[in-house]
């Protein structure tokens, strides 16, 4: 089946240069005490994510509750939530998955690690933890390092709970443009977290995972040699967002497969809009089926159509178009499945099993 028979808009990937993603992260990591635990919020397809942990990765990250229950479903042994997890219910729920697999969870309130502890006692299983530290993201997350080495001290003290050590995500470094300046920023970062490390080694306290990071900051993350798992996810993928920063070993594998609906003077429409294509961060790019860039003088969004103003090249009723997302993670949770390619031609289709799954 030629990509072109596909009914658009469809979610596509290069399967070359999805794998050779892969193998760059891992080329990245080998002989590093940095291990890869990929982020499933940026794929939601459990078939890659066994592929990551074939690959070498020490288990998977995911951002909700139901995303580790899609994850643990599939067979998947290790799972983080790096989040918090509040509700009565949902606290009830962890304490049985955490009988299926390896499941850890962040804390970072005093209280709820209390409900995670009885939860974990009734259902007779462990919770391991990270308790959080906040880095600068201004969400989630301990600022004050004495409140932190209490919480992490109470955390240790409760039944059923595992305190395994931090949870320090940066997010807000990774897609500034200049090198020298997420350098500039982790240095800054690291610097705080061995102090916090430190304090904790003084209170009987010891840290074995810090965890945290993404494909912005993977390679100086690597090299500095403080983290001991990576939550990278985009490299995967890509977009045109991370695209900008162009100096990271990974290329472009995702793209939404569109089709020319309308033309009217210097206007053309696409059939793909919000409803299938994640507008959340960088514009997306436009390509030719032959991979050429389409610039555009300006474009607008709809819920069903993108609108090209003034294109450079001379598109035509029925013609396909390659879109590269501004953001991947928010366009595949958009789609049912993601068509794999080669050389033109559709070669599989992943489920992405956990599409939708936001609680």
């Amino acid at each position: 089946m030629k990509l072109e028979q596909l009914q658009t808009p469809a979610l596509v990937a290069d399967r070359a240069i999805l794998n050779a993603n892969m193998r760059a992260m891992m080329a990245m990591l080998e002989g590093k005490t940095l291990r890869l635990r990929p982020h499933y919020k940026s794929n939601k397809c459990a078939a890659i994510a066994h592929k990551q942990m074939e690959l070498g990765a020490v288990g998977i990250t995911c951002a909700k509750l139901e995303e580790a229950e899609d994850l643990i479903d599939a067979g998947v042994t290790d799972v983080l939530i790096a989040n918090q997890v509040v509700d009565p219910l949902k606290i009830r729920r962890l304490a049985e998955l955490a009988g299926m697999c390896r499941l850890t969870v962040c804390v970072d309130d005093g209280e709820n690690a209390e409900a995670l502890s009885k939860a974990a006692c009734e259902a007779g299983t462990t919770i391991h933890v990270l308790v959080e530290f906040e880095i600068g993201m201004e969400r989630c997350g301990v600022a004050d390092p004495d409140l932190y080495v209490a919480l992490a001290r109470k955390v240790s003290t409760l039944q059923n709970l595992v305190y395994d050590g931090i949870q320090a995500y940066a997010g807000h470094v990774s897609h500034m443009a200049s090198d020298e300046e997420r350098r500039s920023y982790t240095d800054e970062n690291a610097a705080r977290l061995r102090s916090l490390i430190e304090l904790l080694k003084h209170n009987g306290i010891e840290v074995h995972t810090l965890s945290g990071g993404s494909t912005g900051t993977s390679r100086i993350k690597a090299e500095q040699g403080l983290y001991t798992e990576l939550q990278a996810g985009s490299y995967l993928f890509m977009d045109s967002t991370y695209r900008a920063l162009g100096n990271l070993p990974f290329r472009n594998s995702l793209f939404l497969l569109t089709t020319v609906v309308s033309k009217r003077g210097a206007l053309t429409i696409l059939d793909a809009g919000v409803k299938s294509l994640g507008v959340d961060q960088n514009e997306p790019i436009f390509l030719t089926m032959d991979g050429e860039e389409i610039k555009v003088d300006h474009m607008a969004v709809n819920e069903e159509h993108c609108k090209l103003f003034s294109p450079d090249h001379d598109l035509s009723l029925g013609d396909h178009v390659l879109i590269v997302p501004g953001h991947c993670c928010s366009t595949v949770n958009l789609h049912d499945r993601l068509y794999l390619f080669e050389n033109g031609e559709v070669v599989d289709r992943l489920a992405i099993t956990a599409r939708g799954k936001s609680r």
